[in-house]
């Protein structure tokens, strides 16, 4: 059983497109904001994704959108998780088919476990636009629970260079340099155990520490 739900979540992933080498600033405007503010680092190779977050203190994230799979890394601590929440950039930041870009983000949504995450994403192309000095083809996202979303993607890196989010909230990529990027920067370093939060909850409500809550 184990076996088939992994064929059937890759099917319906439906094969991410193989973006470009690259890596970008992520900036990040709120709503509300008067000025963006920079929220990390982003480095692309094919499939693989590292965003260097101001998310976190201590960390970054490592996406594989064609198994996929999400990690925080945390050097300080020798280990690694899944991101699940951890980041919105983790969700959205990955490549994507033309044809339907949010085949892609609804699949990095249900991995991180995000509320609605069995609802139906669906993207409509809205026509060509630049972004910067960049040749985009933009699309209007919607999900059942009134969930928006606005994306700019580049058609040649097969990637979003700019979100806008039901909020207002502006995701951009800036400083985009289309180069080749060192494989160790896409690998949990060797040595890293991965961390799990509730393999850790379990022993200690084994120990003698653990109280149990009183409803």
């Amino acid at each position: 059983m184990a076996s088939l739900f992994a064929t059937a979540a890759v099917a319906g992933f439906g094969g991410p497109a193989r973006a470009q080498q690259f890596s970008a600033e992520v900036v990040r405007t709120a709503g509300d904001a008067q000025a963006a503010t920079v929220a990390g680092k982003l480095y692309v190779s094919g499939t693989k994704v590292r965003i260097e977050s101001s998310d976190v203190s201590d960390g970054f994230f490592l996406v594989d959108a064609r198994k996929p799979v999400s990690y925080l890394v945390r050097p300080s601590q020798h280990v690694f998780m899944d991101s699940k929440q951890s980041s919105q950039l983790t969700q959205l930041l990955v490549p994507v088919n033309l044809d339907d870009p949010c085949r892609a983000w609804q699949a990095m949504n249900r991995i991180a476990a995000v509320s609605g995450q069995s609802e139906t994403w669906i993207c409509r192309p809205l026509g060509h636009a630049t972004v910067g000095e960049r040749d985009t083809i933009a699309y209007a996202a919607s999900w059942q629970k009134s969930g928006t979303l606005r994306a700019w993607i580049d058609p040649r890196l097969k990637w979003p260079v700019k979100l806008i989010m039901g909020d207002g909230t502006t995701i951009e990529l800036k400083d985009i340099h289309e180069q080749p990027q060192p494989e160790n920067l896409f690998e949990v370093p060797a040595g890293y155990r991965k961390f799990d939060p509730k393999a850790l909850l379990e022993r200690i409500k084994q120990s003698d520490v653990w109280v149990e809550p009183v409803h």
